[in-house]
């Protein structure tokens, strides 16, 4: 049964799909058919940047297990590192850093 239900957020990050690396700005999460994982349904993540076109998108299909499997490594990871190391304003280049200080 798929949910017909997406979550979408704004982010900031890279992603690498045909043409190389480009700037994301969106993500998009449902339960619903895969394209290719030989699953029923599957926890779709599609990582975007609409300003780019279609070619800008990185597409995941995970199922249940490893998407939440997903989530504790992403949390465990950060948990293991000094706090605020990964953030976007701890990442500015110095010129922006003081702009935005």
């Amino acid at each position: 049964m798929c949910t017909y239900l997406t979550e979408t957020i704004d982010l900031a990050g890279s992603g690498k799909g045909p043409r190389g690396w480009f700037a994301l700005s969106r993500a998009a999460v449902y339960v619903d058919h895969p394209q290719h994982a030989p699953y029923e349904h599957t926890v779709n993540i599609d990582f975007a940047n609409p300003a780019l076109g279609p070619s800008a998108r990185v597409a995941v299909e995970l199922t249940e297990e490893a998407a939440l499997a997903l989530v504790d490594a992403i949390r465990n990871a950060l948990a293991a590192a000094p706090p605020g190391l990964a953030s976007a304003a701890a990442n500015l280049p110095p010129t922006s850093r003081a702009a935005a200080g």
